[in-house]
């Protein structure tokens, strides 16, 4: 058997090199990674189930790589799909999507399943059918949502790399709470179907969470291929995005916000860090300015319009589970801010839906116009640490689903206008608090299509300011 402090010590690509080389065979690989889930799992409760038996990998890229995806957004035959919610328990899912054949295609060997929030609407993860996951570096604290399962069983060495969705930050926000790092890729770039075609009319996005930013990249190769009749769809370029980790970005204009639309305050070890960054950006021949960025429409709007798009969008999906499982929407089956959600979505009129889609309109073309001028813009990806665990959901009974809606952006208000307007985003662990020993990401955004831009930075920032010597309190590699 491989050792686990030998296991952790590579990334994807480099695990899938000695696969290739002959040097370790893939059921080797799988089962230090099934002692890596046993060995820390119990303490941080990432991964909801792992199977012992993984289906035969192609012959991909990242071939006979251990690979868990997030229990929402994707189905794989066979396995359950539960969404973090007592309504879908049990649910099994009768094919592969789109995206898990691409998975498939890559030689990625999926072994489980990470957790989520109820049906992601949550940038925590803390969900009554799983129970709490917790950050690695912290165990107090949360691991970020919706993608926490997977940015804790990352940053905790399970994986060297997990599937992650993204609506709102859900990649960006576990990324910086777990200290790994996180792309949201372009509107379109990634399929969804053939079940879930639009998540919340096209803010949902998929890739994954990863230790390096090259196993992003690589990712991000083998997850575009699209798929016939995909209602977005963004062309891949004639380069691979592997390519760009190594190739040098150039001189960019980066515009800085440490102070979110919101109006919400960063908090001083947050906006310190961001101002570490400047530092570093220009020293490595950036132009860094302080900036505005305008998005076309009030805070309020922003929040209005997601919460009709989102909550209509979420009847469909709650109608739909009810009805295969037979069980009853209520308050035993959805958990209180779930439901609030869906009784909000229930109000939501057809002429609203317009309405909140033009909202969504004028902040594409607001960012849009903001990347005309600036090739990448730089925000904390959250404006203050981690919270404790139970602190997010302390009043979710009393409120209702635009009051949710609310809490959600307030949590994490830098990152939701991009899901919106469609646009790239990548959370980079720059930095670390040190009196709780949590990690703190910086959050870059770059124009429509420009990934490359993204990951040309963040291959720079990593040469430049290396995070893989960070470990967290619970790490696969500690144990016997």
């Amino acid at each position: 058997m491989m050792k686990l402090s030998e296991y952790v010590s590579y990334d994807a690509l480099g695990l899938a090199e000695l696969v290739r080389r002959g040097e370790v065979s893939a059921a080797a690989l799988q089962q230090a990674a099934r002692a890596a889930v046993e060995a820390v799992n119990p303490a941080i409760n990432a991964v909801v189930e792992h199977w012992e038996q993984p289906p035969e990998q192609d012959d991909g890229p990242l071939s006979g790589v251990p690979f868990l995806i997030k229990d929402i957004a994707i189905s794989m035959t066979g396995k359950r799909v539960e969404l973090g919610s007592r309504l879908a328990q049990g649910s099994v899912a009768a094919a592969d999507s789109h995206l898990m054949s691409n998975i498939r295609r890559a030689g990625l060997v999926t072994f489980g399943r990470t957790s989520t929030p109820e049906m992601a609407f949550s940038t925590t993860t803390e969900a009554v059918l799983y129970g709490a996951t917790r950050n690695p570096w912290n165990l107090d604290f949360s691991a970020g949502g919706s993608s926490g399962g997977a940015g804790a069983a990352v940053a905790a060495g399970m994986v060297p790399i997990a599937h992650a969705t993204d609506a709102a930050g859900s990649i960006r926000v576990p990324a910086s709470s777990n200290g790994v790092f996180g792309l949201k890729p372009t509107r379109g770039r990634v399929p969804h179907g053939p079940v879930m075609d639009e998540v919340f009319n096209g803010f949902g996005v998929q890739l994954g969470l990863s230790r390096t930013v090259r196993d992003s990249a690589a990712l991000l190769d083998a997850m575009q291929r699209p798929h016939v009749g995909e209602p977005y769809y963004t062309a891949p370029p004639a380069h691979s995005w592997l390519s760009q980790v190594t190739r040098q970005p150039g001189r960019l204009r980066i515009g800085m916000m440490t102070e979110a639309w919101n109006g919400g305050k960063t908090e001083s070890n947050i906006a310190g860090a961001t101002a570490e960054t400047e530092v570093l950006l220009a020293a490595l021949g950036h132009q860094v300015s302080e900036t505005e960025m305008a998005i076309g429409v009030s805070w309020q709007e922003l929040v209005f319009a997601n919460a009709q798009i989102w909550c209509a969008n979420l009847v469909g999906w709650v109608d739909g589970l009810s009805q295969a499982s037979g069980r009853a929407i209520s308050s035993e089956t959805l958990e209180p801010e779930t439901l609030a959600c869906y009784r909000y979505g229930q109000a939501v009129r057809a002429v609203d839906m317009v309405r909140a889609l033009e909202v969504r309109n004028r902040v594409t073309r607001a960012v849009g116009a903001y990347f005309q001028q600036y090739d990448l813009l730089l925000t904390p990806t959250l404006p203050d640490l981690p919270w404790r665990l139970g602190r997010y959901g302390a009043n979710a009974a009393n409120m209702d689903g635009l009051e949710w809606t609310a809490h959600l952006f307030d949590h994490s208000p830098f990152t939701p206008v991009f899901n919106v307007a469609g646009v790239p985003a990548m959370s980079v662990p720059l930095a670390q608090d040190a009196q709780h020993n949590l990690p703190i990401g910086m959050q870059f955004v770059a124009g429509f299509g420009r990934e490359d831009r993204l990951l040309q930075l963040a291959g720079q920032l990593e040469r430049a300011a290396p995070w893989h010597g960070r470990r967290p309190a619970i790490w696969a590699g500690n144990a016997v």
